[in-house]
């Protein structure tokens, strides 16, 4: 006798990044202004710095509107074909996000070494209004997006973009600085190095992110084998197998498993299911778990096993 439940619809909850939504809106119109006003200063300063900063910023900009349109897709009903809706979009969006970030890096460093060879003019007091400038409205939105990056991958991602971006303007803030008291134009094009070099490692921790996820790899913070030994600690409960526990999109963690009981248990399978899906969504917060409970030897009738 074998029975199959299923509590707490993942798919129904509302997401981290869709609860985060205006938090993003209001990052992302602060982006798009700044990067306005940087390649407004890029093109009269003629900073190579600032330039990567604004295009920093327009990447940056980008992958928010990535994030917002991922959220609009995740949030459309699921269907038959698609059963848990298109969640995952928030996912994809933050793995495209994270390599575009990878191009600008390598955009930057190019140019940054050429012009190391053959440097420009530098204007150096458009370059510190205009850095000064971006650096208020990045700890703006900084403070905005704060609440939310522990939750959302995509928020995160928009969080560690506008940090790289106040870094860079700091830097560039600094590298004006120097050029217009030094004329040493040289310093633009290492700033502009040294923000590829900020952006390389928040890119591929955004992106090592995306892919756990999309590997449906367990979550970072579940331990199996501790969610073993809890599911075990339950009356009644001989063994547990097939024990899987992977992540739709930010903040929906689901969980499923073969659970072995006392034979004199499965008349009364509601009830211990709902105490196994208590102790699951009480200690490791799953709010969806489908969970198959089966007498002691039917494992030996379901052929290829897992963990």
């Amino acid at each position: 006798m074998v029975h199959g439940h299923s509590h707490g619809h993942g798919h129904g909850r509302t997401t981290a990044a869709t609860a985060n939504r205006g938090r993003l809106t209001i990052a992302l119109a602060l982006m798009v202004s700044v990067a306005v006003v940087q390649l407004i200063g890029a093109a009269f300063s003629g900073s190579l710095a600032l330039l990567a900063d604004a295009g920093h910023t327009v990447t940056d900009s980008f992958g928010v509107v990535l994030a917002l349109s991922a959220i609009w897709i995740a949030n459309r009903p699921a269907s038959a074909e698609r059963t848990f809706g298109m969640q995952r979009a928030e996912i994809l969006a933050a793995a495209v996000n994270a390599l575009a970030l990878f191009a600008l890096c390598g955009f930057i460093a190019y140019e940054a070494v050429r012009r190391l060879f053959d440097p420009h003019p530098v204007a150096g007091p458009w370059v510190m209004a205009v850095a000064g400038l971006g650096l208020a409205a990045n700890i703006v939105a900084l403070l905005v997006l704060r609440a939310g990056q522990g939750q959302s991958l995509n928020v995160r991602g928009a969080y560690l973009e506008v940090m790289g971006d106040a870094l860079a303007s700091i830097g560039v803030l600094v590298g004006g600085a120097v050029i217009w008291i030094t004329g040493w134009e040289h310093v633009d094009s290492l700033i502009s190095l040294g923000i590829a070099a900020v952006i390389v490692p928040r890119a591929w921790a955004l992106l090592r992110e995306a892919v756990h996820v999309l590997l449906e790899s367990t979550p970072r913070h579940v331990d199996l084998e501790e969610v073993r030994d809890h599911l075990m600690r339950q009356s009644g409960v001989i063994d547990v197998h097939d024990l899987h526990a992977w992540t739709i999109t930010s903040g929906i963690p689901v969980m499923s498993a073969h659970v072995v009981v006392e034979e004199r248990l499965l008349a009364d399978a509601g009830r211990v299911l709902d105490d196994l899906h208590a102790c699951l969504s009480g200690h490791f917060d799953v709010e969806h778990s489908t969970l198959q409970l089966e007498p002691a030897g039917h494992v030996d009738h379901e052929g290829a096993r897992h963990a």
